[in-house]
């Protein structure tokens, strides 16, 4: 998992490395709610800016966020406010939760008076879906449980169980509106965690900007950057290798943009990886083509639905849906190891 500013840390889950920050000093251990056993230290300044920062799990990912600030006392406080927008997402979307709002979906089928944080995440969803012509699907959870379920005794599931979960997968099943959140056939459920990264991401970012925090980097299994780093040098993340460990297929600069990367190598079901977490819906098995899909977007909700998508939809297809949207750019690596990346996409091979 990631350490922030650490080029000797290991990657997080979605294979982000990021150095060169602000200093060097260790990242403080808190919990999601609050500060947990932290110890007092003289703060750490950087080109003229106090340095926030903070670490944390949650949504099934390490989490860490750094502000800067002339005032250490505005970075802690804004630290307090993005790590409370963590909080309310995971209470909401977190699938681990017995009583998150989405496992209580998944469970009666219909939740009315949903969190507006919900709606909107789901509403991003469902955009992504009808562009990517339905790579891009919630409802895949079926799937996942069914891959689950035979992993644990050793096994793939067979061709008739997964033509049976495949049967309870459609994105058009589930209906969104303002104040309901409906699945259409029993059987049907929903995983929020192909977007809901990324949504974290832009809630915690959102909360910087209200206290007036100018420069920042954000990781919660996606990366949102703003600013730059203390010294005028833009943030650099390092991606990771889809088949070498603790290496790195180059260095991506990041200059007020996120990134998310979605992999083959991420959660596996056999040593080959041909099996693995990500499904083309419509077949109930993981693409054939991409071994990792890097993208960088405006924001971290498109990022993290986009790299799905496009990892489910393949090159071709993938760098068509990128070129359709403003202010992305794309960074592929194929099974066979060939690297294909837009012309905009901002790093160092």
């Amino acid at each position: 998992m990631p350490q922030a500013e650490n080029p000797n840390g290991r990657p997080s889950r979605r294979g982000f490395l990021l150095l060169g920050g602000a200093g060097a000093a260790a990242l403080g251990a808190y919990a999601l709610g609050g500060r947990s056993g932290s110890l007092a230290r003289t703060p750490e300044i950087a080109g003229g800016l106090v340095v926030a920062r903070r670490t944390s799990r949650a949504l099934g990912s390490d989490i860490s966020m750094l502000a800067l600030h002339p005032s250490g006392a505005v970075g802690e406080k804004a630290l307090d406010d993005a790590f409370a927008e963590l909080a309310r997402v995971e209470r909401v979307m977190s699938i681990y939760l017995p009583d998150s709002e989405l496992s209580r979906l998944n469970r009666d089928g219909a939740l009315t008076r949903p969190d507006p944080y919900l709606i909107r995440v789901f509403k991003e969803a469902q955009l992504m879906a009808d562009r990517s012509s339905g790579a891009f699907d919630v409802t895949v959870q079926p799937l996942w449980n069914l891959y689950a379920a035979a992993n644990k005794s050793g096994a793939l599931p067979g061709d008739g169980e997964i033509d049976a979960a495949r049967a309870k997968v459609d994105w058009r099943g589930l209906t969104v509106t303002d104040t309901e959140l409906r699945l259409r056939d029993p059987g049907m459920s929903v995983t929020l965690n192909g977007i809901a990264q990324g949504f974290a991401a832009d809630r915690a970012m959102e909360a910087f900007r209200r206290n007036g925090i100018e420069h920042a980097l954000i990781n919660t299994g996606e990366i949102s950057s703003l600013g730059q780093k203390a010294g005028g040098e833009p943030w650099v993340v390092g991606i990771q290798h889809p088949r070498t460990a603790d290496a790195y297929l180059g260095l991506a600069k990041l200059a007020g943009h996120c990134m998310s990367t979605s992999g083959d190598y991420e959660t596996t079901f056999s040593p080959d990886k041909a099996y693995n977490h990500i499904f083309e819906p419509w077949t109930g098995r993981s693409p054939k083509e991409l071994a990792s899909v890097t993208v960088i977007a405006p924001n971290a909700t498109q990022a993290d639905a986009l790299s799905t998508a496009i990892f489910v939809l393949g090159a071709e297809k993938g760098a068509n849906l990128a070129r359709s949207l403003p202010g992305v750019d794309l960074l592929m690596v194929l099974k066979d190891g060939r690297q294909l990346a837009s012309d905009g996409f901002p790093w160092n091979a």
